[in-house]
């Protein structure tokens, strides 16, 4: 009997560059598949916020599942440093401030992640808050 894959977790979130204008981050979403089929997932449906405010959204080509094996999918995203800024209550000035004095912010992947092998569909659902460093 075919069995669905195995959502594990998302984790190892971490900013892999900056700019004047924007701020790469990378993740990578963990899977189990026992079946002997493989299959597709999407990304489309991730969003990534700070301070529960909406500022990128995942991006990645459709991944191929692989059959029975563990695998893992890379989840990037580009954040707009302007979009950062904006993410605390006391406004730019405030969110600037306290990031540099802290010298972290909690990134938020929040969506979903569907599965499809021959018109079978699986949502999986991924909400991961993690504190990351950042350097100015």
């Amino acid at each position: 009997m075919n069995k669905q894959p195995i959502f594990v977790k998302v984790d190892n979130i971490k900013v892999i560059s900056y700019a004047a204008d924007t701020v790469k981050i990378k993740a990578v979403a963990f899977f189990e598949n026992p079946n002997n089929v493989g299959g597709k997932i999407s990304t489309d449906n991730l969003k990534i916020l700070v301070n529960n405010i909406e500022v990128a959204q995942v991006f990645s080509e459709d991944f191929k599942v692989p059959a029975k094996s563990k695998f893992s999918i890379p989840l990037t995203a580009n954040i707009a440093t302007k979009n950062l800024l904006n993410t605390n209550k006391n406004g730019v000035l405030g969110g600037l401030l306290n990031s540099l004095i802290t010298n972290k912010i909690n990134i938020r992947i929040k969506g979903d992640l569907e599965y499809v092998v021959f018109g079978f569909k699986k949502v999986f659902l991924v909400d991961k808050t993690e504190a990351i460093k950042i350097r100015f």
